[in-house]
């Protein structure tokens, strides 16, 4: 079994009578020779690790070592406990989740990247705000991850996942979709309204370019991270609704990989073009150099 597609993939769901989390399951389990009950526990490692990272960027205001982010997850958390964030439990618990777990990511600590580091927030986000308003129980968490996986894979393979090949659409772009369709298969969704999710989350973010102040995946790394969440959000109610993407997501996927070949090399993580080319963004650059020296 090797699914290269959102059709595949909505196609082997459909004549399995499974979901596509379960789908993931059963192809690592064939790739790589173990059973399913050993990837389930090495999955649950996975997610107990977003749990650290939320749990420590949420309390710790230090700064990372470059200076230039840190301490932003607590005065999140504040806010959102104040009663007064304006998106409501979802989103604003799901935003101080993924800052926690980026400014951890800053700080050097130990994070699981989905896709990668760089956009690390979104997914343990939106996972553990459902659990915080919904109760979704650990076990179902994880096979959210297993969702994720799969749709992950699918873009991997048929486009690029890394800023460095096609900017930011690819990393913060990437793991947005993947979240948005995992939220949806935990609400009960079909594995067709997963992947409108998927496509729908992905086309709003095509174009996004990878402009990393002083190279370091900071700023403004992180919060779009923190909007990748409320992405995710959106387009998993429009999908739920029953609102489809009128482009076909594997259409999408192939117009950001275009996007992203045709994407100016100082846009794509050189941190050559865009904010890292702004006085500010030069400045800092500067002072981070010159303490190194």
């Amino acid at each position: 079994m090797d699914i290269q597609s959102m059709q595949e993939l909505i196609e082997a769901c459909e004549q399995e009578q499974t979901t596509i989390g379960e789908m993931m399951l059963m192809m690592e389990a064939e790739k790589s020779g173990r059973d399913k009950e050993t990837i389930i526990s090495m999955m649950e490692e996975r997610l107990i690790k977003m749990k650290e990272a939320i749990d420590s960027g949420k309390e710790d205001a230090s700064a990372a070592p470059s200076g230039i982010s840190g301490g932003d997850a607590v005065k999140m958390s504040d806010y959102e406990r104040s009663g007064k964030p304006l998106t409501g439990n979802y989103i604003s618990q799901a935003m101080t989740f993924s800052l926690a777990t980026s400014e951890s990511n800053a700080r050097m600590g130990v994070i699981v990247a989905t896709p990668t580091a760089g956009a690390a927030g979104i997914l343990p986000g939106v996972l553990f705000s459902l659990h915080k308003n919904d109760g979704t129980p650990y076990k179902e968490l994880v096979m959210g991850l297993f969702t994720a996986s799969m749709l992950g894979y699918v873009i991997a393979n048929r486009s690029f996942i890394s800023g460095a090949a096609g900017g930011c659409q690819a990393e913060v772009g990437s793991a947005t979709a993947m979240a948005a369709g995992t939220i949806v298969e935990l609400k009960g969704g079909t594995p067709k309204q997963v992947v409108h999710a998927t496509a729908i989350a992905m086309k709003s973010l095509l174009g996004l370019v990878c402009d990393p102040v002083a190279g370091l995946v900071e700023v403004p790394c992180i919060k779009r991270n923190v909007i990748g969440t409320s992405i995710a959000f959106a387009a998993a109610d429009l999908a739920l609704a029953g609102v489809e993407s009128r482009i076909p997501c594997d259409e999408v996927i192939e117009a950001m990989y275009k996007i992203g070949k045709e994407m100016p090399r100082t846009l794509r993580e050189t941190a050559l073009g865009g904010l890292a080319m702004t006085e500010t963004g030069k400045k800092v650059k500067e002072e981070l150099f010159c303490r190194k020296i």
